[in-house]
């Protein structure tokens, strides 16, 4: 039976069939791309993000207060370039451009995790600015008073509060990267919708390769949603704790339970 003689459903079985290791592969290279750029983007915007946050002293010098100026200035046009254009636009500057105007001929994966680390990045530098500014300022001056200074300070007291405000907008980066990669097709990147544009030219089957390539798509961006989801519970801890002390005149040992929101009195 030729395809054109199938209904929707063979057509789409004779896809999964005939291009199972082309799908796989294509699903493989999202995956990988997504997952590693989410990561240096965190990456870059940790740094980015906590550069942004430096306030200089009174005391310090003038030299110092005008370098953190001018790289701010920097990291702020940084930010705006990367969040204000299309990723595919910067994919297609990138790759050609540094080609042309550099002489280097990137390769597929150097190009791809390039353009989508930098392009997180620019989207995380605000996400973790935001999240070292919800922590209380109470947070910094205590460590502070105890002889800590910035970098101290933000290792050990404020990213690790941080990390967990912004944890759903990490896994949002994620999700995001994941169909987003798409676009670096554009400069010959075989990932999943690559293998789309590739079967259904081959078979003109335009439909049932999108149906394909959407499930797909979805199953990738539920399942990576749900570990997400889970891993966020666990940084939560148990709900129920045990409280300990070695001071022995404080008597604090024993269950304790997050407060509940208390029953309005009739």
């Amino acid at each position: 039976m030729s395809i054109s003689e199938m209904n929707f459903l063979q057509r789409m079985l004779y896809i999964l069939e005939q291009y199972s290791g082309s799908l796989a592969k294509g699903a493989a290279t999202t995956m990988v791309i997504a997952i590693v750029c989410t990561a240096l983007g965190c990456v870059i915007g940790f740094a980015v993000g906590i550069v942004q946050t430096l306030e200089p002293k009174k005391k310090d010098n003038i030299f110092y207060k005008i370098i953190l100026k001018v790289i701010k200035l920097l990291l702020t046009a940084y930010v705006e370039l990367f969040r204000g254009t299309p990723m595919m636009l910067q994919a297609a500057f990138i790759y050609y451009g540094a080609s042309q105007v550099f002489g280097l001929n990137l390769g597929m994966w150097q190009a791809a995790i390039l353009i989508v680390s930098i392009n997180t990045g620019a989207y995380m530098a605000e996400t973790v600015r935001g999240g070292i500014l919800s922590v209380d300022i109470g947070q910094t001056e205590g460590a502070k008073a105890i002889g800590m200074n910035h970098f101290q300070t933000m290792l050990s007291v404020i990213l690790p509060q941080a990390l967990r405000n912004i944890m759903p907008q990490i896994g949002n980066n994620l999700i995001i990267n994941i169909k987003d990669t798409c676009v670096l097709s554009i400069i010959g990147t075989v990932e999943l919708f690559f293998t789309f544009k590739s079967i259904s030219g081959a078979l003109y089957t335009y439909f049932e390769a999108a149906t394909v390539i959407l499930i797909i798509y979805f199953i990738l961006t539920f399942v990576s949603s749900r570990i997400l989801l889970a891993w966020e519970n666990r940084m939560d801890g148990p709900v129920n704790f045990d409280l300990a002390t070695t001071d022995t005149l404080a008597f604090t040992s024993g269950m304790m339970r997050f407060p509940r929101k208390a029953k309005r009195r009739k």
